[in-house]
């Protein structure tokens, strides 16, 4: 059955993630503790760590916004009142949507986001696959958790007013979606991905 070997495959790229993300942190582990023993490589180390929380490779914890939406699973001849889902289909939470969230959470000020437990960074797309949401190629379900960390009241206030609640509050009161909206003072966000490097380009002084 394809549904079987969708989920054989889906289990077979998960052990190799692992397996690679085990060998990067056993390459980091091997870095830090060579580049700690000096001040030089302290400095290095610094820059580093910077630059991976950019580019959001290392996992986070810190205050921040959980933003948890629940699919309520409607009939297929619910009258598709908000315009934006798919005809047909029994789900309500879209891709769209869950972008439109993340990206108000950015703009709110969050400086980490994941979603349904995947880290979002540079290259990582939130997109629909048939009756799925996928998040940098991992399917996620409903309930759909999204952390953002950063200034929680801050971010909070700024969300309330966004155009991503406003879809959010749309869809509960024309579907019935589940919306909750909470602060932290110690949310994680997992690390992101380890992608290959195509290109690079010297940068000098």
């Amino acid at each position: 059955m394809l549904s079987e070997s969708a989920r054989a495959a889906e289990t077979r790229t998960g052990a190799i993630e692992a397996t690679r993300d085990e060998l990067a942190a056993e390459v980091e582990s091997e870095r830090r503790s060579r580049l700690a023993g000096d001040e030089q490589g302290r400095a290095l180390l610094a820059q580093l760590d910077s630059a991976e929380f950019a580019a959001a490779v290392t996992p986070a914890i810190g205050p921040g916004v959980t933003v948890t939406v629940t699919d309520p699973g409607v009939s297929r001849d619910l009258t598709d009142v908000s315009k934006q889902r798919v005809a047909g289909s029994q789900q309500v939470i879209l891709d769209r949507d869950l972008q439109l969230v993340v990206n108000s959470l950015w703009v709110g000020g969050a400086e980490a986001v994941s979603v349904g437990g995947v880290r979002v960074g540079p290259g990582v797309t939130i997109r629909q696959a048939g009756g799925r949401i996928l998040v940098d190629n991992h399917p996620i379900t409903s309930p759909y958790e999204v952390i953002a960390l950063g200034p929680p009241h801050a971010i909070q206030d700024v969300f309330n007013r966004s155009s991503g609640m406003q879809r959010l509050m749309l869809l509960q009161r024309s579907y019935g979606v589940g919306v909750t909206v909470s602060t932290g003072e110690a949310l994680n966000v997992p690390g992101g991905s380890v992608r290959e490097i195509r290109f690079a380009k010297e940068m000098k002084p």
